[in-house]
């Protein structure tokens, strides 16, 4: 959770999200680890637990459970030492067991916090075994609350095995009511005898398909966190509508698609927001000169900063593409390096990369620097100051995904007139607009195939339209008088909860007929 302890993208959910539901009326807690990254210094922490016992296999672990205000939001920070106090808040060999006791944890404490939720929202699989722990445990306090559960990256599946299950308690079948479902719409499609002919006749086509997907999902396909999630959620969205759709493809959906196919009608996409009280350019402290879409004469100072930080020549007029992500293949940086090759030859253009990643793609980088040093520059760190000077300087910004869930990068750049040219995939396709030759119409330069000549294409489209001053003007203002705020999607998260609280209801409801039934029959 942003600003306590951030490794990506989720980190800047966790902390936005919540202020925007809470800006609607809604009382948002938030539960995390108390990782050994957090400066606890910097909070005005309260001990609202001690020592509450977390039942464990071989010997009960311990945790307590801090609190702190952190931008008007009440966070819970449980802490054992054992398997949070540690340095980095992912890459341990026991992160598997970091993160169910991190579930169990909050499961043990949730009685005790004076706080009864109507809905629990868990993110990507570190916190969807918290979902399967309350289908196991019918009487839990929180059990009736509705269960929503969002997929960030569905290639970070937190795979286990049978003999992790088997340790720590983990039922991998699929939910009873889920195969019950199945087994009832197979009769009604049947009309088989005992079924309700009313129900049979309404039961549609679409249904049916879902049902038979449903039973034939295989049993060994739950046996990941995310699975997990998917499996006992009574909604499941993702950060994107076009990734939504995606997942459930053999292509984007990382083995689980027949799962997601199965449960095609409870999953939903809702693309991301950013912070426009954080990402502004008319009061970023990180960015030389502040202007906004009224003043975007003065974004040309920003500019020159940047392209004197990199050592580059200070130049309004020669296009400056930068890039700040992760160093990986998935986003696409190998591409960036073999087309700019070409095009660095030839063109006068600037090419400013921040990031640290794969060691092969910084190394193709690195030799794209030493190629053209007065052309190119590469920051291999972590530096979000320099990465906003780099959205408020640059004239173009690169996002050349292989798959992109969503991305946060394209958001940014169309708040700061940095014109995004990027692949069409995922939340990528839902929030930029490709450009027509006139520029008349788009945000961005959208390109279909994840290869170098495609991406070159796009830039050299990119560039063409740099040359008409008037064209490029309009796209930019275009591009940030677009609302990407989590306003927006707050509201789509609020609908979405109230769809779980009512699935829930249903689910409870219909498991309460089934026992007064067998009942009946006994």
């Amino acid at each position: 959770m942003s600003p306590l302890a951030k490794v990506g993208g989720l980190g800047d959910v966790a902390g936005s999200l919540p202020r925007a539901l809470r800006e609607r009326g809604a009382d948002v807690r938030i539960a995390l680890p108390m990782h050994g990254a957090i400066e606890r210094t910097a909070l005005d922490l309260r001990h609202v637990l001690a020592n509450v016992r977390v039942p464990w296999p071989e010997a009960a672990e311990r945790v307590d459970v801090w609190q702190a205000d952190v931008r008007g939001i009440p966070v819970y920070l449980l802490e054992n030492e054992r398997y949070f106090g540690r340095p980095n808040i992912y890459g341990s060999d026991d992160d598997k067991d970091r993160f169910l006791f991190y579930c169990d944890a909050l499961l043990a404490c949730a009685s005790h916090l004076g706080f009864k939720p109507d809905v629990i929202h868990a993110q990507d699989w570190h916190a969807a075994l918290v979902l399967t722990r309350l289908d196991a445990q019918p009487s839990h306090p929180w059990s009736a609350a509705g269960r929503v559960y969002t997929i960030h990256n569905l290639a970070l599946r937190g795979d286990f095995d049978g003999g992790f299950a088997i340790h720590f308690g983990i039922d991998t079948r699929m939910p009873q009511r889920g195969q019950a479902t199945a087994k009832l719409a197979a009769a009604r499609a049947e009309r088989a005898p005992n079924s309700d002919s009313k129900d049979a006749q309404t039961l549609t086509a679409a249904e049916r398909l879902r049902a038979e997907a449903w039973a034939a999902v295989p049993e060994e396909i739950a046996y990941s966190a995310m699975a997990q999630g998917i499996l006992h959620a009574d909604r499941v969205n993702t950060v994107s509508e076009t990734y939504a759709k995606e997942i459930m493809t053999p292509e984007y959906g990382a083995g689980l698609d027949p799962l997601l196919r199965a449960r095609a009608d409870v999953v939903s996409g809702i693309v991301n927001g950013i912070d426009y009280d954080e990402f502004n350019p008319a009061t970023d402290p990180a960015i030389r000169q502040h202007y906004s879409v009224d003043t975007l004469d003065d974004r040309a100072a920003n500019k020159r900063a940047l392209q004197a930080q990199a050592g580059l020549p200070v130049s309004t007029g020669t296009m400056t593409f930068g890039v700040v992500t992760r160093l990986v293949a998935q986003k696409g940086i190998d591409l960036i390096a073999v087309a700019f090759d070409a095009m660095l030859a030839i063109r006068d253009i600037q090419l400013v990369v921040l990031g640290t990643g794969e060691d092969d793609v910084q190394r193709m980088l690195l030799q794209l620097q030493e190629k053209y040093p007065a052309k190119v520059k590469i920051w291999l760190e972590f530096n979000p100051p320099l990465g906003q000077q780099i959205y408020a300087g640059a004239d173009a910004f690169l996002m050349p995904s292989r798959y992109e869930p969503c991305g946060l990068g394209q958001l940014i750049s169309l708040r700061y007139g940095a014109v995004p040219v990027v692949r069409r995939t995922g939340g990528l396709t839902d929030t930029v607009q490709n450009a027509d030759l006139p520029l008349r119409t788009g945000t961005g330069f959208v390109f279909d195939a994840a290869t170098a000549h495609d991406l070159e294409q796009a830039c050299e489209r990119a560039l063409s339209a740099f040359d008409n001053a008037a064209g490029w003007r309009a796209l930019q203002e275009r591009g940030m008088r677009q609302d990407w705020s989590w306003a927006r999607a707050a509201g789509q998260y609020i609908e979405l909860y109230d769809a779980a609280i009512i699935d829930r209801g249903r689910a409870r409801e219909d498991a309460q007929e089934a026992t007064r039934r067998s009942e009946a029959r006994a």
